[in-house]
């Protein structure tokens, strides 16, 4: 709702709890709204940070160390809205919004600094985001105080609690300073851990720690302060539960964080040269035993809009029509909704759509053709019943069946020719059409240029075959066509969970996978099949995912299986580390200081008689003793839980309330996250929405999903639609007679 508002009015007052990324987001669409106005607006804007740190936050500190690497590639980061966002509104001059990509040029030019020297793919450091963010917001601070009527206020304090006073919201500050009253609040608290003795994970680890030498890390960040020297230095064993981003950030701190060196061998492997003040030994395990997989070079990058897949089959359509077919009638929030069961109705469709685009990779786009038209009429069959199969395994295979048969009739061809035993040109009805097949298949296999030479011997069946045979795979591919078997199960579990004789074995096996998985991630997420099945299915069509899942889309078990099972596989297929923090990795277990031999699994148990945690491999029967244990695990949110006191505070108040998926003839699952409205407001615990609060970010956990990531460019981002939500809510509506114009690039470049 807007409001009519000139200067001389009584003022609007915002708080915005939390200085980070998404605040500056924020305040680049009211800059770029205010500065475009005729009629100017009284605004007071108040922003909280509890680290001080404006812009980027305390995850992007430009302070941290600088072993962390942002989890996106340069290429893929802004800090303003551009021409892609579906009515932005105006929009600041394109010297004044650089994306990371043109401040990082933009910063070599000035400094000569090779940091800075970056192009589109390469993977930033995290401590120079928080450099970009701090510039970007003071340039946005500074555009707003210009403006007339406009006060912006910066408070380095931690918010505890919102107290209501008439129509406004007095902001408690932990410093006990005199209360600043708001019109509009905006929570934008970002990623926090839950405090130890009410998470059921920690507890009893807590309580451990608290009467033996064992030191409990709860959560890793900040990473300076979580891991002192006292407790995590030379002669101390560490160990990181977690091995995902976060595990990964730990391992780089505790090593080359502290000193230690990588150096490039004569061969191109990664070596480690230990400093002397790492700790002795740092055993990292997790329940599925892997590290999150490399994250592939972006070939996409090139030309977003026409690369970035679109799916035939897991469509939001093939959504809708589940919902008619199988849905369970449900009511969520007061409003009828048909939910779906993840791993029956949705998941299938997902494995299908990587079997078509790992064989599409594989053999071409010929055969991608064939491949759909061959899967249509089962799944045409599976939209209309998919609760006629027992279980998701038999309904994926069923769907995956006719791309499977064509996938082998095609290898069998292709390995024929490779062989000698057939040729190219040959005529036949079959499809597709052979000379693609082989061609793509070669290409992935060998790559382009040694493809292209072994096809000018391909008139010589003979002579092609024995080229054929002689010729590496610089990726490690299988030579044969029939080896390259699309499986669920190898994908998600490359390395094997059982039959080893030794714990050796076991890290020799994985340092093999990983080898592999590094090159193949360096092949890129068009050129290698199995990277471009996962970065496809698991991201570039993760909106149909969460179309599936918002707003009580699942069945409430469903919904809990799909976090705790299906979102760490999410994140461990298309949201893992670069190449280069693979590489680190790879180098550290082999020089002994990251030991990853317990394996699968394992668990960790409080030893009473050392004192110390105790880390069991059931796969590998290794047993590590750890003086520390980081908690390096992601903390979902949860309100009651949280260590900030603001959250249980507004629960307290009744002010917010948790939201529950309700069970249809099963126990409710509640996530932890708030129960909000699709603008973002809170829903308090008498059932009232309170416009005047919003929540971005992790509070919308829950009943939203994957709500966090950085600002992309060239992209009608959410983040954008979701701020702009809550500042139409307060934004004075400008007359007709004074509308400004929108040309801002004109005006101001």
């Amino acid at each position: 709702m807007t409001t009519d508002n000139p200067v001389n009015a009584a003022p609007i007052h915002l708080a915005i709890v939390g200085g980070g990324p998404t605040c500056t987001y924020v305040l680049e669409r009211l800059a770029a709204l205010v500065r475009d106005r005729r009629d100017p607006v009284a605004l007071r804007i108040t922003v909280y940070d509890l680290s001080g740190e404006f812009g980027p936050g305390q995850v992007h500190s430009p302070d941290q160390t600088r072993t962390s690497y942002l989890n996106r590639i340069v290429g893929q980061v802004a800090f303003a809205a551009d021409e892609s966002v579906i009515d932005a509104g105006p929009l600041l001059s394109a010297a004044e919004r650089p994306t990371l990509l043109e401040w990082c040029r933009r910063k070599f030019e000035e400094t000569g600094d090779p940091l800075y020297d970056v192009v589109a793919e390469d993977w930033p450091k995290r401590f120079v985001h928080g450099e970009a963010l701090r510039d970007q917001f003071a340039g946005y601070v500074e555009i707003l105080r210009a403006a007339e009527g406009v006060e912006v206020t910066l408070r380095q304090a931690e918010v505890v609690d919102l107290e209501e006073r008439g129509e406004r919201f007095a902001v408690i500050t932990a410093d006990g300073a005199e209360p600043y009253e708001a019109d509009y609040v905006l929570m934008l608290t970002g990623h926090s851990s839950n405090r130890p003795e009410l998470d059921p994970r920690q507890a009893h680890l807590a309580r451990f720690a608290a009467e033996h030498p064992a030191h409990l890390i709860p959560s890793a960040y900040p990473l300076e302060r979580s891991l002192d020297p006292a407790h995590t230095g030379p002669g101390k064993t560490v160990a990181c539960l977690g091995m995902g981003l976060t595990g990964i950030d730990v391992l780089l701190y505790l090593t080359e964080g502290r000193g230690g060196t990588f150096e490039r061998g004569a061969d191109g492997e990664l070596v480690y040269r230990r400093c002397g003040a790492e700790p002795d030994s740092i055993v990292a395990f997790s329940r599925s035993g892997l590290f999150t997989f490399a994250r592939p070079y972006n070939e996409k990058e090139r030309d977003i809009a026409t690369l970035e897949y679109k799916g035939p089959f897991l469509t939001t359509a093939a959504l809708a029509e589940l919902r008619r077919t199988v849905g369970v009638p449900n009511v969520i929030g007061g409003v009828p909704k048909r939910q779906l069961d993840f791993e029956r109705h949705v998941f299938p469709l997902i494995v299908l759509e990587m079997a078509l685009i790992q064989y599409g990779v594989l053999f071409g786009p010929e055969f991608r053709e064939a491949a759909i038209r061959a899967a249509q009429p089962a799944y045409e069959k599976f939209l209309a019943d998919a609760d006629a199969f027992a279980d998701h395994h038999e309904a994926g295979d069923f769907l995956v069946a006719p791309v499977e048969d064509l996938a082998r009739s095609t290898a069998d061809r292709v390995d024929s020719v490779l062989a000698g035993r057939g040729a190219l040109g040959a005529p036949g009805d079959a499809l597709p059409p052979l000379d693609g097949a082989v061609r793509a298949f070669l290409t992935v296999v060998y790559g382009a240029e040694r493809a292209g030479a072994l096809l000018a011997e391909a008139g010589d069946p003979v002579a092609f075959a024995a080229a054929v045979a002689a010729s590496e795979s610089p990726w490690r591919h299988d030579t044969r066509a029939a080896d390259h078997r699309f499986s669920w199960e190898r994908t998600i579990n490359p390395v094997p969970r059982s039959g080893y004789a030794s714990p050796e074995e076991y890290v020799e096996t994985f340092l093999d996978f990983l080898d592999r998985d590094i090159r193949w991630a360096a092949q890129g997420n068009l050129s290698n099949p199995a990277k471009a099945a996962a970065d496809a299915a698991w991201r570039d069509l993760r909106g149909v995912v969460i179309d599936a899942v918002d707003f009580g889309g699942l069945l409430a078990s469903s919904h809990r299986t799909f976090l705790s099972v299906y979102t760490p596989h999410h994140n461990r297929l298309c949201q893992g580390a670069s190449v280069e923090a693979m590489e680190k990795v790879t180098a550290l277990i082999k020089s002994g200081i990251v030991d990853i031999s317990v394996g699968p699994g394992a668990g960790v148990e409080c030893d009473e008689e050392r004192g110390l945690f105790r880390i069991n491999g059931p796969v590998t029967g290794a047993v590590r003793h750890a003086d520390a244990l980081v908690d390096a695990r992601v903390h979902g949110f949860d309100a009651e839980r949280d260590v900030m006191p603001v959250y249980p505070n507004l629960l307290r108040r009744g002010i917010v309330r948790k939201w529950a998926n309700p069970g249809v003839g099963e126990p409710d699952f509640v996530p932890g996250g708030l129960d909000l409205t699709p603008e973002f407001h809170p829903v308090r615990a008498d059932g009232s929405v309170d416009s005047r609060i919003t929540f971005l970010g992790p509070p919308s956990e829950g009943v939203m999903y994957h709500q966090i990531g950085a600002l992309r460019p060239n992209k009608d981002h959410h983040v954008i639609r979701d701020i702009l939500c809550w500042i139409h809510a307060f934004m004075p509506q400008e007359s007709p007679a004074g509308a400004a114009t929108q040309e801002l690039e004109r005006n101001h470049s």
